[in-house]
């Protein structure tokens, strides 16, 4: 299945969810869905890219093995990342207010069919 598939329904499976990418570590978008600004929904994935290395640094150093999400919140979103491999990420927006069980379950199952598709 097409990356831009997964990513449509991914956004389509979580209520208040406005973009979703796919990445690689340096931030640079492979695949997005977006129902926000299209450039936002990149830069945010870019920066999220910096974020999720620093990340790894830190826990190579704590010794812990690998990263399995980070949620940031704000006043008005919620950012979901999830490591796919080594090499990619899934990030995905939400408001404020969406279920983030939800997001993170629907999110959980999208990684493991991009894993699928890169192999």
């Amino acid at each position: 299945m097409p990356f831009k598939q997964l990513l449509d329904e991914l956004i389509d499976n979580v209520p208040g969810a406005s973009g979703a990418i796919i990445a690689d570590w340096e931030g640079e978008a492979v695949a997005h869905v977006a129902r926000m600004d299209d450039y936002e929904l990149r830069v945010i994935g870019a920066h999220k890219g910096i974020i999720l290395g620093n990340l790894r640094q830190v826990m190579s150093s704590l010794k812990e093995d690998h990263l399995q999400e980070v949620v940031i919140a704000t006043s008005n979103a919620q950012i979901l990342i999830l490591p796919v491999t080594q090499e990619y990420f899934l990030l995905l927006v939400t408001q404020r207010d969406a279920v983030l069980g939800r997001a993170l379950y629907v999110s959980r199952c999208c990684v493991e069919e991009l894993k699928k598709e890169i192999a």
